[in-house]
């Protein structure tokens, strides 16, 4: 029916939760700040993390004034701490990309991928088609956690919203996959748990949208425009729609 299926990754391949309000997590990485010569408190560091983040969303907005949904580099931000207190790193050195990798590490509760969905993938190649992942998240986060899912093979493209700075719904996010990889919108799909980001983002777009509404997903909505509607979490169900 298709020649391009694309895919949302959190709530809807995979099962997540991260909590980063727990202390301990801020005590944790504040220990790896200051083995690695830039000292801070766990309240210090959760406090000029959080400014930096918005500091950073501020440039972005700059940027980017045709983004209506921005994301920012969170890389720019591990690097920032270190340099605010004189340890020379750069955003995309070793220090800062294993910093940030541990941070997500110890907020991370669990990941794992949804019933079906490695074979679900596997199935949708091996009938013609082309997989691709669309996704709002971190690409220092993403990729590592791509790996630990065993899916990071499976997909012919990948574009995660760090990477241009523009994050669904926005139309720029759905059109730059488009257009990186050569799509035609009308003979996309795309699958997601999120009704507005993911959902309307791609019927905006022109694709046609799977929408499954899963236990990490907003409130279910039956009327965003779906093509196909999937209520339960059923992900063993998606295949009667791909396949």
């Amino acid at each position: 029916m298709y020649k391009n299926y694309i895919f949302d990754l959190y709530g809807t391949l995979a099962d997540i939760h991260t909590d980063e309000s727990d202390i301990t997590l801020w005590e944790k990485t504040a220990e790896v700040y200051t083995k690695n010569g830039a000292a801070y408190t766990a309240k210090q560091l959760q406090s000029d993390y959080i400014k930096a983040v918005n500091n950073e969303k501020k440039a972005v907005h700059k940027a980017h004034p045709e983004y209506e949904h921005i994301d920012i580099k969170i890389e720019k931000v591990f690097s920032l701490l270190y340099r605010s207190k004189g340890v020379e790193c750069g955003d995309n050195d070793k220090l800062t990309l294993d910093t940030a990798l541990f941070f997500r590490q110890c907020s991370r509760e669990y990941i794992k991928l949804y019933n079906g969905i490695a074979d679900l993938l596997d199935d949708l190649k091996k009938a013609g088609g082309r997989v691709y992942l669309l996704t709002n998240a971190q690409r220092s986060f993403t990729w590592e956690e791509l790996k630990l899912l065993g899916i990071l093979d499976k997909f012919d493209g990948i574009l995660i919203s760090s990477d241009i700075e523009c994050s669904k719904p926005d139309i720029h996010f759905f059109k730059a996959i488009l257009s990186r990889f050569e799509l035609k919108a009308e003979e996309s799909i795309m699958s997601g748990n999120d009704p507005t980001a993911d959902i309307r983002g791609a019927k905006a777009a022109g694709m046609s949208a799977l929408y499954i509404h899963t236990n990490i997903s907003p409130e279910f909505d039956p009327n965003c425009g779906a093509d196909f509607i999937i209520p339960n979490g059923d992900t063993l169900k998606m295949r009667d729609y791909l396949l």
